[in-house]
């Protein structure tokens, strides 16, 4: 065999040992040339009578991270050309066996009459771990690190080879679904109870147990190719599933409302497929996955969350030309909220903190947020009190802005107010050595104007956190007037080792994300003001496909700070930067009735004490007038509250503050959950095409008023039928 992805080797007891090692690459992927290589292990250890049986492992720290999905864009690609040339029939069948090839090999390995066992470390999800499904035995060890899933359905796609049928025969059908849903990353011990695996042994010990198994006798035969198999919740058209698939299929579209093709796919795989044979329900499958992977929400999601995702957290954005910097001490000035926030995960990467406040009770204050987080994730079993000592350790709490004289770079993350920002930068720079980067960590506040207070604004960026800070996993990288490569570097490092998401943004009040929130949160005041029931206008956002409402968001950054960056707009530009009727709702709820948002546990919403949030009852009575929803258009409600962010989207572009379409996408999606089954903010415009998009806000903007009127990069798209991300490769090019 020319073997390039495997090393294959049989032992003096007959065992053979196929070593998964991609030359080149820190992780196994599964492509083209891979498949083609396991068909051909599976061939050679059936063919040759002195091989008992096969152990697949990998040669690296992880198993693998499962298919290579630019592989599977590909073959839309593919699709599409032969259509062009020889007809949809023709392109059909062959993109059809073509994407069924990865069920095809694992069902040929299943079916071989010679036991295969899987010896798992590390990561093992996707089609990684439907190769292992396939193996006769899994061994996976117990090291910390080793996980095992199937998360397709968090890019739009899902298992396609034959995840759905083996889950489905392995488990209670409503765990496998549960699971098949959530996407999760399994740890070991509960992939056994679950019944994913037979055996959890040390790291060592992995592949050694692996092939005793085949050398005491381990069956050749999968469980459901046994005759009179039975799945374990019995006949789909049973009483037992009768109680399973009505209430299945109303939980699917509570949670996706039929926004996600992906997800249905797998409830209507394992529903036909828990009724045929392995061998058609894997057909079954591969028909679903062939419809799935030719969907506009696949080629969306898979193009953001996955490639663009990826070029991003591999420093896409980062100046070529400037060396990798080395952060041992970072300062972060204000133990608040958000400064508290920032420390615990600076320590959590193992990099060392002074974490800065007016006295030393509230640096400590601080820093026990660090220990209360790290402690709940002791009390998970995500991490041992050694865990917590050695992260605590990394965090100094000070009052004294002299200990910042040793860091690397420092972030401030004090009151959003210019002048308070002003005395804590000259108090940094008074003390920081001539080559520490300064950051700010505002939300709002431009950075060439905060930049103005620094002696060295070429040193000066913004690292703008979202909140909460440990759980957001993206961060606005601001770009001032006057800040300099090496600035710009440090902080994409920075976010890298926190292992958040940067996008980089250029200077502008808002700046990205929170110009979007924003409008999204504007559009929920503006529905309420015109009288449209709270709770209609809260299930249009979760039904448009934003992880919740406008006013629930609203609730969540706070009301009184949405009042307070309100009255600074209009303290610094004037009235007419305020919306008049948003301003007076905020200011009837936060100064009159004192309701400040979740924090004080009343906002939009009541929050009471051991039962789940409910909308306020008193808003009807700041209504003027109160609508009947029966005379209101529920898609034209989901359209105001996307098209309005996206609008907001394009005008960034049209501004300059956003240069490359990944980042808006991904910094919508990760930065406030803009409905990812489009793909991102632009995605959105990009995929409906932007002549039918403007024909979209037109006609909102006709009915609701000028924040849906079109800006004139998104008109010229829509005039030539370009698209936002055709035109940054034309600028690339």
């Amino acid at each position: 065999m020319n073997l390039q992805n495997f090393r294959f080797e049989t032992d003096a007891d007959g065992v053979a040992l196929a070593t998964w090692d991609c030359p080149g690459r820190s992780m196994n992927v599964i492509t083209q040339a891979v498949i083609d290589e396991i068909e051909a292990i599976v061939d050679a250890v059936v063919a040759d009578p002195a091989v008992k049986g096969c152990v697949i492992t990998s040669g690296k720290d992880n198993f693998s991270g499962g298919a290579d999905l630019t592989m599977l864009q590909g073959l839309g690609l593919e699709y599409e050309k032969l259509k062009r040339e020889q007809g949809e029939e023709p392109a059909m069948r062959h993109f059809f066996e073509a994407s069924r090839r990865l069920s095809l090999v694992f069902r040929k390995l299943e079916t071989c009459g010679k036991p295969f066992a899987a010896a798992v470390s590390g990561i093992c999800l996707g089609g990684a771990f439907e190769l292992a499904l396939s193996c006769h035995h899994r061994v996976v060890s117990d090291d910390p690190k080793t996980r095992v899933g199937l998360p397709e359905i968090k890019v739009g796609l899902f298992p396609g080879g034959g995840g759905t049928q083996r889950v489905a025969r392995l488990m209670q059908t409503g765990d496998a679904l549960q699971m098949l849903f959530k996407g999760e990353q399994i740890r070991p011990a509960m992939a056994k109870s679950m019944g994913l695996v037979h055996e959890v042994a040390g790291k060592d010990e992995i592949v050694a147990k692996a092939k005793a198994w085949i050398l005491a006798g381990g069956s050749a035969v999968a469980p459901w190719d046994v005759p009179k198999f039975k799945a374990p919740s019995g006949k789909v058209y049973s009483p037992a599933g009768m109680m399973i698939w009505p209430p299945a299929n109303a939980i699917y579209r509570r949670e996706t409302h039929d926004n996600y093709p992906a997800a249905k796919a797998i409830l209507a795989s394992v529903y036909e497929g828990l009724q045929l044979p392995m061998d058609l329900g894997l057909k079954v499958e591969s028909r679903y996955f062939a419809m799935i992977l030719r969907t506009k929400e696949a080629a969306a999601m898979i193009r953001t969350l996955f490639i663009s995702m990826g070029e991003l957290n591999k420093g896409a954005r980062r100046p070529k030309d400037v060396p990798a910097t080395s952060l041992k001490k970072v300062g972060v000035v204000g133990a608040g909220f958000m400064g508290a926030g920032v420390a615990y995960v600076t320590a959590n990467a193992g990099l060392e903190v002074v974490l800065v406040d007016q006295s030393s009770e509230a640096a400590e204050k601080g820093k026990a947020y660090a220990h209360a987080l790290i402690t709940g994730q002791i009390n998970k079993g995500r991490a041992k009190t050694a865990d917590r000592d050695a992260l605590l350790a990394r965090i100094t709490a000070s009052a004294d802005y002299a200990d910042l004289a040793d860091c690397d770079l420092v972030i401030e993350a004090v009151f959003e107010d210019p002048r308070v920002k002003a005395e804590v930068i000259a108090k940094v720079e008074a003390v920081i050595g001539p080559d520490t980067i300064f950051a700010s960590n505002t939300s709002t506040l431009p950075i060439s104007g905060l930049a103005k207070a620094s002696s060295r604004p070429e040193q000066f960026v913004g690292i703008h956190f979202f909140s909460p800070v440990e759980k957001m996993m993206l961060v606005e990288i601001i770009k001032g007037e006057a800040t300099g490569d090496r600035a710009l570097a440090t902080a994409l490092d920075y976010v890298r080792t926190v292992k958040k998401t940067p996008i980089v943004v250029n200077d502008a009040r808002g700046f990205f994300a929170n110009r979007c929130v924003g409008a999204y949160i504007l559009e929920g005041h503006k529905m309420l003001n015109e009288g449209v029931p709270p709770a209609m206008i809260e299930n249009a956002g979760k039904m448009a496909g934003m992880p919740v409402g406008p006013l629930s968001l609203n609730d969540e950054v706070a009301l009184d700070l949405g009042l307070k960056i309100a009255k600074a707009t209009e303290a610094q530009l004037g009235p007419d930067a305020v919306d008049p009727a948003q301003k007076a709702l905020l200011v009837e709820l936060v100064e009159t009735q004192g309701r400040l948002g979740r924090k004080n546990k009343k906002g939009f919403y009541d929050y009471p004490e051991g039962a789940p949030k409910r909308l306020w009852p008193g808003l009807k009575d700041l209504q003027p007038t109160r609508l009947d929803p029966d005379t209101l258009d529920i898609a034209e409600l989901k359209h105001r509250l996307l098209v309005v962010q996206a609008l907001e989207a394009a005008r960034t572009v049209g501004e300059g503050v956003i240069t490359d379409p990944r980042e808006a996408d991904v910094g919508s999606i990760l930065g406030f959950g803009f409905a990812p089954f489009t793909g991102g903010a632009l995605s959105y415009i990009d995929f409906m095409g932007a002549k039918d998009f403007v024909a979209l806000a037109e006609g909102l903007e006709a009915k609701h008023g000028p924040r849906f009127a079109v800006p004139d990069n998104l008109r010229a798209l829509a005039e030539t039928g370009g698209t936002f991300y055709g035109e940054a490769a034309k600028k690339a090019a």
